[in-house]
């Protein structure tokens, strides 16, 4: 069966306009850039239609945090749309999908990170561990949702995970190594 990640979006979004547009044209993005680094590894044997399917579906949780910038005025806060993500979609039958949305946050979260953190969700790790939730998580973060939605260049990428800590950096840059990003 085919699955049309638009049409889950426009159905679950409906009546939410701002925050579906920021929704689709930021997944879009990230569904490009998610299929331009899948086809630089097809030694990884990447499922092009998943990560397409999941790259469209990897926000989808932020309606229901509170995010008004984006339209969102849920009660949970915005690091919450991840697990909430995996909730929506597995409710749609979508289970590899539902496992990109909570693993791709930051470049994944440990039970460590969210018990240190006090992150209120699941303490658990969420790390990306198929070749198509790593896609995902990287490609997601050569993109903001406001402002400038042009591709950020790598340095800015690395810039802004390094925020996070070495380990974060040190974890992110694994990961484009793996995926033949070298930081430029």
């Amino acid at each position: 069966m085919r699955t049309d990640p638009e049409e889950i979006i426009e159905r679950l979004y409906h009546g939410h306009t701002e925050a579906m547009e920021i929704l689709l044209a930021h997944s879009r993005a990230v569904a490009e850039k998610s299929l331009e680094i899948a086809r630089t590894v097809p030694h990884l044997n990447p499922d092009l239609e998943l990560i397409r399917e999941a790259a469209l579906l990897h926000d989808i949780g932020m309606l229901h945090t509170d995010a008004p910038v984006l339209g969102c005025r849920g009660e949970l806060p915005y690091i919450c749309h991840g697990v909430i993500g995996r909730g929506m979609l597995e409710k749609e039958g979508l289970e590899p999908h539902a496992l990109v949305c909570e693993r791709h946050v930051g470049v994944g979260l440990t039970s460590s990170d969210i018990r240190e953190k006090g992150f209120p969700i699941p303490e658990r790790d969420m790390l990306p561990l198929s070749v198509e939730e790593k896609i995902v998580c990287i490609a997601d973060k050569f993109f903001s949702k406001l402002g400038d939605l042009s591709e950020k260049p790598m340095e800015e990428v690395r810039i802004s995970i390094a925020e996070y800590g070495g380990g974060k950096l040190r974890a992110f840059d694994v990961l484009a190594a793996l995926l033949g990003l070298a930081p430029q």
